[in-house]
């Protein structure tokens, strides 16, 4: 791991990325146990890339924008979507921000904290983020758009047009791969032949590297990098983050196609306990603050779970608002 004193980072910085990385896991798995208890319809899990999502969010600054894909669940609760503000949107219920109760799970949005709103369409994500970036310039603001996506992404035409576009106009732009190494169930060896998805950046014309998606202080040094680029008019950068998935595609994911040895090496991996030990060994935390911690996030979760629950649905006749035009097709 990284040593974070290269970087403007300090204990209480590390400690405020460890607190969020572990709410962002805390109520992950309880959406998992409540998908299991039949409570929730589905889940995308983030378990194992909370390292890269925390990291890269808080290189970001107020007024930036983000474009995140559906695995990012860690990313937007920093961001300042609500762990309650999750969890109606998991059960369906009237009060969900994203949609109202009426879309899948994990299409996040929340306008005034600028998460903007997300397609089913897997990459579309990019062409928004490459939109924001380019009103960025035109207005000449400080801001920078950032979008994340899984490798599994990068191969669709999406993903070269906007970077293609993002490259050629030298836009305020990040692009974050969160590269977990499995396309549901494709390996990244039948996904792609490049070595490093990085290299594409050369034919786009902006940085590209390749990082420890499992060490937030090295994502949040690469972001910070890239953003600092992006408002200094030095353009566009394409970062992937080598990742850990440690759940299957989904909660309708049979993930019998990864080895039990696999596994095993992927939980030895996990960013968590790695991030946890490092505090540790660097005496920046000991076990009774990590105590509190993660009792106050599950208490976050906890009330949050209970709220939405008990919250309401939709009515009937509230089906085709922000569906169609004020008052039905009829």
């Amino acid at each position: 791991m990284q040593d974070y004193k290269a970087t403007d980072l300090n204990p209480d910085d590390l400690k405020a990325m460890y607190q969020a990385m572990d709410l962002g896991r805390k109520l992950d798995e309880r959406m998992w146990l409540l998908n299991r208890a039949g409570k929730i319809p589905f889940v995308i899990s983030c378990q194992g890339q909370e390292a890269t999502q925390i990291g890269a969010a808080y290189a970001l600054k107020q007024g930036d924008i983000t474009s995140p894909y559906y695995r990012d669940l860690a990313l937007v609760t920093y961001l300042g979507m609500t762990p309650l503000e999750t969890m109606l949107s998991a059960f369906g219920k009237k009060d969900d921000i994203s949609s109202g109760g009426k879309q899948m799970p994990s299409h996040f949005s929340k306008k005034e904290v600028g998460i903007m709103s997300q397609g089913s369409t897997v990459a579309t994500q990019i062409l928004h983020a490459v939109g924001a970036a380019l009103t960025f310039k035109m207005d000449d603001k400080q801001q920078v758009a950032l979008t994340t996506l899984g490798e599994g992404s990068s191969n669709q035409g999406d993903f070269h047009e906007g970077l293609n576009f993002a490259g050629v106009h030298k836009l305020p732009f990040i692009c974050l791969i969160e590269n977990n190494k499995y396309a549901i169930s494709v390996p990244n060896s039948l996904q792609y032949g490049a070595e490093k998805l990085s290299d594409r950046a050369k034919g786009y014309g902006m940085h590209g590297e390749t990082i420890d998606g499992n060490d937030p202080i090295a994502v949040y040094a690469a972001i910070s990098k890239a953003r600092e680029r992006a408002i200094n008019g030095d353009g566009a950068s394409l970062i992937e983050a080598m990742c850990t998935r440690l759940t299957a595609h989904s909660s309708d994911d049979d993930d019998r196609y990864r080895s039990s040895e696999e596994k095993q090496v992927d939980l030895k991996n996990d960013c968590n306990v790695q991030f946890k030990n490092y505090l540790i060994n660097h005496q920046i935390a000991d076990q009774s603050w990590f105590d509190q911690i993660e009792n106050e996030n599950k208490d976050i979760v906890n009330k949050a779970t209970k709220s939405a629950e008990a919250a309401a649905y939709p009515e009937t006749s509230e089906t085709y608002n922000h569906v169609y035009e004020q008052g039905g097709p009829f």
